[in-house]
């Protein structure tokens, strides 16, 4: 089994999320304002539910389909967030985050998912990074646009939420080219 590396950034550490973790990502994910903008975070946010989300991150990075990270500040430690690669399968991998609504508009969320996308393309050699959300939302394109993905399209009705069908917007980011020693 190999070790989840820490990663940092000026303001913040990446680390794996610990089972101690399970209140504070219930009390950030469980807010209504996180479950409307995402696709798989429900609401209500239920007992227990951070806690088993939590253990099936550990059984993600030990079969190499994901690397899931907790976002939490370099200043006090403070859990504050998630982002992560998803559905890691031969050079590809999908990103995705949720930030806790006190810390939306500090980018937070650019800053982690630079440092996500330099470690899956550097460290998990992936050649192609792709991100999706919902068309209504426009707060996750913003941080997508800003990290260097390409919008590639809209596609209608992609998925049905609470009975209602639902676009999505697909972006993507290759691999930068290597520069010539």
């Amino acid at each position: 089994m190999r070790h989840q590396p820490l990663l940092t950034t000026p303001r913040l550490i990446l680390r794996p999320f610990q089972l101690s973790d399970a209140p504070k990502v219930k009390a950030l994910a469980g807010d209504k304002h996180i479950a409307d903008g995402t696709i798989n975070i429900p609401h209500p946010y239920g007992d227990g539910m951070a806690g088993q989300w939590i253990g099936k991150l550990l059984a993600g990075w030990n079969s190499g389909h994901s690397a899931i990270y907790a976002i939490t500040l370099k200043s006090n430690h403070q859990l504050i967030g998630c982002i992560g690669l998803h559905n890691i399968i031969d050079d590809k991998s999908q990103l995705g985050y949720w930030i806790g609504v006190p810390y939306w508009g500090k980018g937070y969320c650019t800053e982690a998912a630079i440092r996500i996308t330099e470690y899956g393309f550097k460290r998990l050699n992936l050649d192609v990074i792709y991100g999706q959300h919902l068309s209504r939302e426009s707060n996750p394109g913003k941080v997508m646009t800003k990290i260097g993905m390409i919008h590639k399209m809209t596609k209608t009705d992609a998925i049905r939420v609470n009975m209602i069908s639902e676009n999505m917007e697909y972006y993507e980011l290759k691999r930068p080219a290597m520069e010539e020693a």
